[in-house]
């Protein structure tokens, strides 16, 4: 590059054969005293070196020579300013370049370096050359630096030394030598071009944004050097960084042309440092929605809390997206779970509340709670110090009164809990590698349409993903791979749980899950279950198995459909009511299971794939489809594909509505439910009374309430082989368990006849 060529700048002074008048005797400054008439400098026309030159006797300490024209200095362009000079007579001076630096207003910078390093005269008549060059960037050669504010120079030499001598000093050159600093030339902006220093330590984001200012489609260069930037810095040009900056945690760097994980890693140098730096940018860019990791693996020594990288974001409701990459937990102190206890008092007439929290600041909000009374997947949504309260996620069931509660604080990969409220927030085909120390995900309080999709969520210590509040509001988990840490253990020794919810409108979809203790915890209504695979067995004969998938609440319209359950079950609960017992509302209603895959082996008789545990009295069905699923048990048999889990309470079965469980498939299963139930009977001797036996095979051990028909297979025959042609009328809820109907015939008969019996109405 040369700008004189380029643009066409007007860089060299005038021969001094024009006059001296144009020449100073000070600064070069308007107004400075110049050679013309001096009597100490005289135009010398023919010189055996020089030709045409300038004769000048020192009678100054420093004797100066400057051109009086403003020399323009441009960021990214730097001049060589050149003298040759010999000594005539006296005293041997020593001789330099030197210049005057000035603002757009012609003021003085001051702090400036303005001169070139000296070279002494030693012989007379020896032509000596000397140079220097000027420029605004701190760049290696660069004699005099002179920083982004300096705009003219005014430049000559100084003869310095003992006065007297008698000196002559050939026309001065300046040229501009800037392609000697370039690396690829015309397409590169050098932040040092522009007065960037690079020690760590003085504040170059003026730089950094004149240089990008300045770039018109080039790429900045950030030299090597630590470039400490104490201001947010935002970069529209491509940055190309081969040193690294530094910056506080509140401010910013914003590279809006290549806005990517490797662009920041290059720049901050720390993969860790430069992710949270990256996520800080994407809170505060507009221009990009998506930030790529570009399939880096970030080494990660502590959890990464994601609010306090946005220290300027308590909360944020526009998409984001961070894609491609893998984030490795790395072994340290840092993983290690927080086990707070502290004595609490509960009450079901305020249900998310804990009050009279002694040491309450001690409790750290997302932590697990755990007590007496306390369901499954139960968390510290916040706190309230002052009033020693803190707000839980979820109700509790039968913990009224004071207790000591235990409450533990996983520590994750990622962790959003900081942000009041987060929406639309996308992870996407990223793996998490948990290695056994921590946990992958914790979601914000609130916020809606959280996504997880195309993810690895591998080896997590105790949960894979987790939400404290309603922040799952809408999440959709969408192609993830869980698998777990605990494969090697068995069943009853898991703990580890693959996601949890508390909000509605959750949407599962092709997953698949690996050996946890239970795959997902639903705590909200209206979630749908689709495709996925979550399996859970173990080694050991007759084993038991834990719940694959957890429902939590009574109306729950939830679908569950075309999944693979594999040695594991549905567990459906409402462990979560403060006030169990039953006595308004629906009971437990809208759950539709189709379609579905179960399978199990080596499990004890008694296991079964669906099963409703009721926490209180008077609860019933009222509203629960199952059809189209294939169960099969291999390895051994089981007795049935449904029961009841009577720990607490049993199902008030003479309220049972709208109970479809149809069409159905079972291998290996001894009594195989329906709703409607179809029985043929055969009565071999004549009766008036035919009591119809289901034989187990209402769901759940429901009661006979209803039949739908009564066909009559061939003829009913009197004791004396008449044909009978009167219908008999029915008996319901016959027998110990009210599970068998009667048929009563007008008079004793004998034949065969298809039932359709119903355990709901």
């Amino acid at each position: 590059m040369n700008k004189a060529i380029t643009d066409g700048l007007q860089l060299m002074p005038p021969a001094f054969e024009n006059g001296l008048d144009i020449w100073s005797s000070g600064d070069g400054t308007p107004g400075s005293d110049t050679y013309a008439g001096a009597t100490n400098a005289v135009f010398v026309p023919a010189d055996q070196d020089f030709g045409g030159c300038l004769e000048m006797q020192k009678t100054q300490s420093t004797q100066k020579l400057r051109y009086m024209g403003d020399t323009p200095i441009l960021p990214g362009c730097y001049l060589q300013i050149t003298a040759r000079v010999k000594a005539i007579s006296g005293n041997l001076p020593s001789v330099r370049i030197a210049g005057w630096a000035g603002d757009g207003g012609g003021a003085h910078v001051a702090g400036v370096v303005e001169t070139g390093p000296a070279v002494p005269l030693t012989d007379y008549g020896k032509v000596v050359e000397v140079s220097a060059i000027v420029g605004t960037g701190a760049r290696g050669g660069v004699d005099m630096v002179w920083g982004p504010q300096a705009q003219i120079g005014h430049f000559g030499l100084d003869l310095i030394g003992a006065n007297g001598g008698v000196v002559r000093i050939d026309d001065i050159e300046i040229r501009d030598i800037t392609g000697a600093f370039l690396r690829n030339m015309l397409n590169v902006v050098d932040v040092r071009d522009y007065g960037a220093v690079g020690d760590g330590t003085i504040d170059d984001s003026a730089a950094f944004q004149a240089a990008d200012a300045a770039a018109d489609g080039r790429k900045v260069l950030v030299p090597e050097g630590t470039y400490f930037l104490g201001q947010t810095v935002s970069m529209s040009a491509e940055t190309v960084f081969v040193g690294t900056v530094t910056m506080p945690d509140d401010k910013m760097l914003l590279l809006t042309r290549n806005f990517d994980l490797p662009s920041y890693v290059a720049a901050f140098g720390s993969e860790e440092l430069a992710f949270r730096k990256a996520f800080q940018a994407l809170l505060n860019n507009a221009d990009h929605e998506s930030l790529d990791m570009g399939g880096l693996k970030v080494g990660v020594t502590a959890p990464i809390d994601m609010a306090a990288a946005v220290p300027n974001k308590s909360s944020y409701a526009t998409r984001r997206v961070i894609r491609n990459g893998q984030l490795e937990a790395i072994g340290s102190a840092a993983w290690d779970t927080q086990v707070v206890t502290s004595q609490a008092t509960y009450s079901a007439s305020d249900a998310k509340k804990l009050t009279g929290v002694v040491n309450v600041a001690n409790v750290p909000v997302g932590a697990l709670v755990e007590g007496a009374g306390v369901g499954r997947e139960v968390y510290v949504r916040s706190k309230n110090v002052g009033a020693q309260e803190i707000t839980l996620s979820a109700p509790l069931s039968d913990a009224e009164g004071t207790q000591i509660f235990t409450f533990r604080d996983f520590r994750y990969l990622l962790d959003f809990s900081g942000f009041s409220q987060l929406s639309k927030f996308v992870l996407d085909d990223i793996e998490f590698q948990c290695n056994g120390l921590c946990s992958g995900i914790r979601l914000a309080p609130s916020g809606s349409t959280f996504q997880v999709r195309d993810c690895y969520i591998s080896r997590p210590r105790d949960r894979g993903i987790t939400s404290i509040g309603s922040g799952c509001q809408g999440m959709l988990i969408d192609r993830c791979q869980f698998l777990s840490a605990e494969e090697p253990l068995d069943v009853p020794d898991r703990t580890s749980i693959a996601l949890n919810t508390n909000a509605n409108d959750v949407k599962l979809r092709n997953n698949r899950a690996t050996k946890f203790r239970h795959f997902a915890v639903l705590g909200g209504d209206n979630s749908v279950v689709i495709g996925n695979h979550f399996f859970q067995g173990d080694t050991v004969p007759g084993g038991v198995r834990s719940a694959g998938l957890i429902v939590i609440g009574t109306y729950t319209s939830t679908t569950i459909t075309g999944n693979y359950v594999d040695n594991c079950f549905i567990e459906w609960t409402n462990e979560r009511d403060p006030a169990p017992d039953f006595v308004s509302g629906y009971s437990f209603s809208a759950m539709s299971i189709t379609d579905n895959i179960f399978l199990s082996g080596d499990v004890a008789p008694w296991f079964s794939y669906i099963v409703i545990k009721p926490y209180g009295t008077g609860h019933f069905l009222n509203g629960i489809t199952v059809s189209g699923n294939t169960f099969r048990s291999i390895n051994g048999a089981i007795d049935r594909v449904e029961r009841v889990d009577t720990s607490f309470a049993d199902l008030d079965f003479g309220r049972s509505k709208n109970v479809f469980f149809t069409g159905n498939t079972f291998y290996s299963v001894t009594y195989q439910a329906a709703n409607p139930l179809r029985i043929r009977y055969e009565q071999a001797t004549p009766a008036a009374t035919w009591v119809i036996d289901p034989a187990g095979e209402l769901p759940f051990g429901g009661q006979a309430r209803f039949v739908d028909g009564v066909s009559l297979l061939g003829s009913i025959r009197t004791a004396s082989n008449a044909d009978l042609h009167d219908m008999p009328f029915v008996n319901l809820r016959q027998g110990p368990r009210h599970d068998q109907i009667s048929l009563v015939w007008p008079e004793p008969v004998k034949g065969e006849v298809s039932v359709v019996m119903r355990m709901d109405t």
